[in-house]
Formats: structure tokens, C-alpha cells, sequence
């Protein structure tokens, strides 16, 4: 599964390996002692897809605990990088643990899962939901979301994680040298930052970066000083919303419905 995740298209480089706390209980469940550096495994045991490859796995600082599935005990998620991966699972994914006491039992890996600055919010007395900003950049486009981390127990007890886009955003300056906006459609959406929980139970809160009615108006009518540098020839319809010209605004997403509107 090929998750939205902002690492954003660049090559992968290993940071210096650096042992938390914890860490190397979480490795030793499925990584050989004589194998494991700081932080790092050098040759994780049962990698998806190694084909006798020596896969390595780094856990990362982003740790998330919670009820996650209705039963059961409570998950740890601990997002890893590992040069067995691909850009088109962002060089990573998710080592999966169940958490029984003071035990952490390792359940699997899931490539390409990570989310980024991710909050648990109780969704009632019995669950919990993990909700994330992820996102994946080709091209010099970057699209980003917020995205609820759905969990399911699928036959023979296998755990899945699958990510339900909230709300979407996407920045093209890096292939344009600005955003481009069209005149015949609604805001739009170019950064999502700052995650948090929201002002009421079952809500989240993020600052959005985007071109609202008026701002289109501006920019499809008169048009806006143009940057010193474009990468792209206008289409029918189009107009260019260069850095700077968009607004920013905290935005509240109910986790029942779905629905995102600027916090009042």
C-alpha cells in the first residue's frame, strides 16, 4: 500500500543511528542483537519483499499508542525508514506492535504507511483514532492531506492500515514557480500544517495555506506580479497564485462527517 507521505522526494539518507529509549526493546522483536546499531536494525527479520535481501530498518522519533481497533489490545505504530524502500513508498513505512502490559509484541511491517505528525484523539469510550498529516511530492508537485489511519483486521488476523484523505492540498512552486489556480472552480488548497486536536470531541484543527473566492478574483481579473521565475505556460482558464498571495487560515475537520470549514 502506497501511502501519501512527506518525505517528499528526495533521495534517502540514513541518519546517524541513535538509541532512544525503548528502541532497542522494540528491536529485539524482530531484529538479532549482533544486528542491531542504535537505533537501527542492519537485517530485519521476515522484510516484506526482501527476497534475501538484508533490509534495514531505523525507527524514527514519531511513536503513536491507542485503541485503535475496537478489540484487542492497544497498538503501537512507530514509523521506520529502510533503504530496501522506494520513493514510491517514501523509503519506509510502519513496524506494527501490540502492546500487552509492559510487552510490545511486533505483529509486521507495512511499507509505504507512515503518516507525519500524527495525533491520537479518543473517537469514544472504547477507540481511539490516529489522524495524520502525510504527503508525497513527483514532479516538483506536493500533495498533502490530512488523513484519518483507518485499522482493520483482516482474515487470519493481519492487521491493515489504510488512509481515509480528509482533506487534500497541493503546492506547485516547486514545478511552476508558483500555484495556479483555475478561475471556473472554488478555493483551493495548497499547504496543510500545525495538526492538533480540534476545539470540540471527534474534531482535529490545521492551518491552511490557500486561494479563497476573492483571492481567485484577483488572480483570474487583474493578476498578480508575476515571479521572476515560471515554469509554466498558462492554459485556458488558468492564473497564477504566486508564493505569498494565498492566505492562511485554521480550518476544523469533524471526524464524523468528513466536512472541513475555517474555525469560527
Amino acid at each position: 500500500m502506497a501511502l501519501l507521505a512527506p518525505a517528499i522526494g528526495v533521495p534517502f539518507v540514513a541518519s546517524p543511528a541513535r538509541a532512544r529509549d525503548g528502541d532497542r526493546a522494540l528491536l529485539e522483536t524482530f531484529c538479532a542483537s549482533t544486528n542491531i546499531k542504535g537505533s537501527s536494525c542492519t537485517r530485519a527479520k521476515s522484510y516484506p519483499g526482501a527476497g534475501g535481501r538484508a533490509c534495514d530498518v531505523k525507527l524514527t522519533d514519531e511513536h503513536y499508542a491507542g485503541r485503535f481497533l475496537t478489540a484487542g489490545n492497544p497498538l503501537l505504530v512507530v514509523n521506520y525508514e529502510s533503504e530496501c524502500e522506494p520513493h514510491a513508498t517514501d523509503f519506509g513505512g510502519v513496524a506494527l506492535f501490540e502492546q500487552d502490559g509492559k510487552a510490545n509484541r511486533f505483529i509486521r511491517f507495512l511499507p509505504g504507511a507512515q503518516g507525519h505528525d500524527c495525533i491520537v484523539v479518543p473517537k469514544d469510550e472504547q477507540q481511539d483514532v490516529l489522524v495524520c498529516t502525510v504527503g508525497h511530492m513527483g514532479q516538483g508537485i506536493l500533495e498533502s492531506a490530512v488523513a484519518r489511519m483507518e485499522f482493520s483486521k483482516k482474515p487470519g488476523k493481519r492487521i491493515e492500515i489504510a488512509p481515509d484523505f480528509l482533506l487534500r492540498a497541493e503546492d506547485a512552486v516547486s514545478a511552476y514557480g508558483s500555484n495556479v489556480v483555475m478561475c471556473n472552480e472554488g478555493a483551493k488548497y495548497f499547504g496543510l500544517s500545525n495538526l492538533a486536536a480540534g476545539p470540540r470531541r471527534n474534531t482535529v484543527a490545521v492551518d491552511v495555506d490557500y486561494a479563497d473566492d476573492a483571492t481567485i478574483r484577483t488572480a483570474c481579473g487583474e493578476g498578480f506580479p508575476k515571479p521572476k521565475e515560471l515554469y509554466h505556460d498558462l492554459l485556458p482558464g488558468e492564473a497564477f497564485v504566486p508564493p505569498g498571495s494565498e492566505k492562511t487560515k485554521r480550518f476544523t475537520i469533524d471526524l464524523v462527517t468528513g466536512k472541513a470549514a475555517p474555525a469560527e
